[in-house]
């Protein structure tokens, strides 16, 4: 509560305070004075009393709160309330503690740059609020849902597995869907293994051993969890693949096939979990191929199948909208420079478009994996698997698509239209928006304006997600800085075309120094991006530079060769954070400039192959780069001149740095045959000095010793459940991958980009938890349903 410092004097008398005013307001500030403290007193009384109750306590009172009603604490509970008290937040945005230097000495927490701290879990604010509530319920099945999502932070749903075993059961309790012969007639349930009602014989292995578990048991609980996420994009441009023709359409930007999944935050009657959608599910869609009002029918009675899941409409999880394009009117690259949800249509020059959704009645459900269906006319064919659509021919010729999907990845990385923090603008910045609702309707027509004002520092900022097809170079003057970014919530594209047939065509960002800038939540597809001049810095973050320049239909790259970043001239510093880029070529001459430092955060470096140079030049051993990685995942070799510090990150590819003498590599899996600076619980440096040791004590003789070597190598080599982007599970380590991975970084997290997950943590929590609110002689197990 803030109070007027002129409280107490506003109680004083008025002729006292006319009085005053005659000889100067003395009285006045002396009140000032007393009331500055009374303030203070006044906000820790408002504080002890907001301390009472859990839903307002500060965090360091939680655990109090918590002993009061026996309540447990859990490993990583108290990372939240310290690095509150350091003064970072866990945010780990490279601004250290406020009490030390963030560099490795910091003893408080691990708040370095791009360094993030258990904070990232859910806090224990929520499981001590619910308690009394959880155990309340304890024993019950429902409250095991509820447990997973307040430890762990999943959608779960828990499911006993004596309902599904083939029992010979009670002639006065008949279930009869269950103990009988699987009925080849019905389809398996769309939703997964963990909805799925077919009786399974009887497992005997348990649900939580640590080789081959088990589910179907008398005393099983198993908790299905879901790691993936569904992420939204909101009336975005579908691609038009005119490969196979002008009605054939993909729901994402990019041109690459990505399945669709439930939305949960959706408001329609759909379940509250990143499902992935099937034909079949689609097919069942109330109003999917029906007539207009079935979607209005009345709802099932008591005893009737529950009634089907509504996933297209607005309001739902999938939704298509059409608009006439204008006649074609000889105008020039201007006029298709820009193709954005609201305004690339419209039924004549300077019309607002008319967008009319598609109804569910004209959708129907189809495998368009070769393109051979043959739509109905008056009716739209859709493939939820692949995302993608096929209209009647010609009834797509002249029409624009957008669309309202979601997609599934691990975590807020490369853009998308989740929340983000911003970069605070300079004081008295310039912003220039771009896009629906804004001021500009191009990008070029921004940076026009930026170029004719010539402010210190500016902001163009793209307010919508669409894509944007138009050649940008920007050239910054001494002293300036300029942000390119999304607005918070928005996923803009930004296409980069063969503009020029004589000259590269890539984004090209140059200038003198000293000078900055911020590429920020935009996804860069069919070139890269070449940074140059006397720049001082380049920032990336939350974006995507897609690598190898673009993707075909199964997301493979279609210019594998070629880098996502150039970095010529004297450029002094690149930052990538939270990103996804492509390989890195530094081409500068080394006698006239210092290194680069590239310092690298939570990020994706891919160079398609860990044969191919992620970072390096193209003519020299040893790029002129002082390397900084932290918590990131590089595809490919890297040839460096040193590496300041690598923590948390996964190499695969040779890593080759021609300084050893300084910097260090901590916590991270660097390929056999790489030449870094000292290494600290690397691996496999960790498995061969145990053998090295079993084989000095005699326990291995020398071609023992050999063959597990060469064993133990391929053992903890990285293994990813995908390697090209734009699949769901894109640089997540397998389930199959090595312990010493899954669990080998700094803190007991897996290393790579996906760290700030801290999904060993939090499957280990909600183990724990599980154990306390299963019954007696019955186990309870996690089980990964994505």
């Amino acid at each position: 509560m803030t109070r007027d410092p002129d409280f107490l004097y506003a109680l004083v008398p008025a002729v006292y305070r006319l009085r005053d005013a005659q000889q100067g307001y003395a009285l006045r500030a002396l009140l000032r004075v007393i009331a500055e403290q009374a303030i203070v007193v006044e906000q820790d009384i408002d504080g002890l009393y907001e301390n009472w109750f859990i839903e307002t306590c500060a965090d360091w009172v939680v655990p109090y709160i918590g002993a009061l009603i026996g309540y447990t604490p859990l490993p990583g509970d108290g990372a939240a309330a310290l690095a509150a008290a350091c003064g970072c937040g866990g945010a780990g945005d490279g601004g250290g503690c406020s009490g030390c230097d963030g560099g490795d000495g910091c003893g408080h927490c691990d708040c370095r740059a791009g360094g993030a701290t258990f904070a990232t879990a859910p806090s224990a604010r929520r499981e001590v609020a619910n308690t009394i509530r959880y155990r309340r319920r304890k024993g019950t099945l429902g409250v095991l849902d509820e447990i997973a999502a307040a430890v762990g932070g999943w959608p779960a749903h828990a499911v006993e597995a004596r309902r599904r075993l083939a029992l010979a059961q009670h002639l006065d309790f008949l279930h009869m869907r269950r103990g009988r012969l699987a009925d080849l007639r019905d389809a398996p349930d769309w939703r997964g293994p963990a909805f799925d009602r077919r009786a399974r014989t009887v497992d005997v292995r348990r649900i939580d051993s640590t080789r081959t578990p088990g589910l179907a048991n008398l005393a099983e609980v198993g908790v299905f969890v879901w790691r993936l996420r569904a992420y939204p994009v909101t009336q975005a441009p579908a691609y038009c693949y005119e490969e196979e023709g002008p009605n054939c359409f993909l729901f994402s930007a990019l041109g690459n096939d990505t399945p669709l999944y439930v939305n949960p935050a959706a408001p329609a009657n759909a379940p509250r979990l990143p499902l992935p959608i099937s034909r079949d599910a689609l097919e069942q869609s109330a109003g999917i191929g029906s007539a207009p009002d079935a979607a209005q029918a009345a709802p099932p009675t008591p005893g009737e199948r529950a009634a089907p899941p509504v996933l297209y409409g607005p309001e739902a999880s999938v939704m298509i909208w059409t608009s006439p394009l204008p006649a074609p009117a000889g105008a020039g690259r201007a006029a298709a420079s820009r193709q954005t949800p609201d305004s690339t249509p419209s039924s004549s020059p300077g019309q607002t478009p008319v967008w009319t959704p598609v109804d569910a009645s004209r959708i129907i459900a189809a495998d368009l994996s070769d393109w051979r269906y043959r739509v109905p006319p008056g009716r739209v064919a859709l493939d939820p698997v692949l995302g993608r659509i096929a209209f009647a021919p010609g009834d797509a010729r002249r029409q624009a698509v957008r669309v309202s999907y979601a997609y599934a990845f691990s975590t807020e990385l490369g853009g998308g239209q989740y929340a983000r923090l911003l970069d605070d603008a300079p004081a008295g910045a310039a912003t220039y928006t771009v896009g629906q609702g804004g001021g500009f309707a191009r990008i070029a027509d921004a940076l026009a304006r930026w170029r004719a004002d010539a402010p210190r520092d500016a902001v163009i900022e793209i307010v919508d997600s669409g894509v944007y097809v138009e050649p940008i170079t920007i050239t910054l003057q001494a002293g300036q800085s300029l942000q390119l970014r999304a607005a918070n919530r928005q996923r803009p594209v930004l296409r980069l075309l063969d503009w020029q047939p004589s000259a590269p065509d890539q984004l090209d960002i140059g200038g003198d120094g000293p000078s900055w800038f911020t590429l920020d939540g935009i996804i860069v597809t069919g070139r890269g991006l070449q940074a140059g001049g006397g720049l001082s810095g380049v920032t990336i973050r939350h974006s995507t530079l897609v690598p190898g320049w673009g993707l075909a239909c199964d997301c493979t790259a279609k210019r594998p060769s070629d880098p996502s970043i150039v970095i010529t001239g004297a450029l002094r510093c690149v930052r990538i954070e939270r990103s996804i880029v492509g390989a890195i070529r530094v081409e500068r001459d080394a006698v006239r400039v210092a290194p680069l430092r590239l310092a690298i955060a939570d990020s994706m470096v891919d160079a398609l192959g860990r044969e191919r140079l992620a970072i390096g030049a193209s003519d020299t051993p040893c790029a002129e780069v002082a390397l900084d990685l932290r918590c990131s995942t590089v595809i490919g070799r890297v040839n460096a001149h040193q590496i300041d510090l690598a923590v948390d990150s996964v190499f695969d590819g040779i890593v080759t740095t021609c300084r050893r003498q300084s910097g260090c590599v901590r916590f991270c899996y660097v390929p056999p045959g790489s030449r870094t600076p000292r290494r600290h619980a690397c691996q496999p440096d960790g498995v061969e000095r145990a053998l090295g040791e079993r084989y000095l004590a005699g326990g291995l003789t020398l071609a023992e010793r050999a063959a597990l070597l060469a064993a133990e190598r391929v053992r903890v080599a990285p293994e990813f459940a995908s390697v090209r982007y734009g699949t769901p599970r894109y640089g997540r380590l397998a389930d199959t991958c090595a312990a010493e991975l899954r669990t080998g970084a700094h803190d007991g997290s897996e290393m790579g980009a996906l760290h700030h997950l801290q999904e060993p943590q939090r499957a280990a929590r909600v183990r724990l938890r599980l154990s306390e609110f299963t019954p007696a002689q019955t186990d309870a197990g996690i089980v990964f349903a994505s």
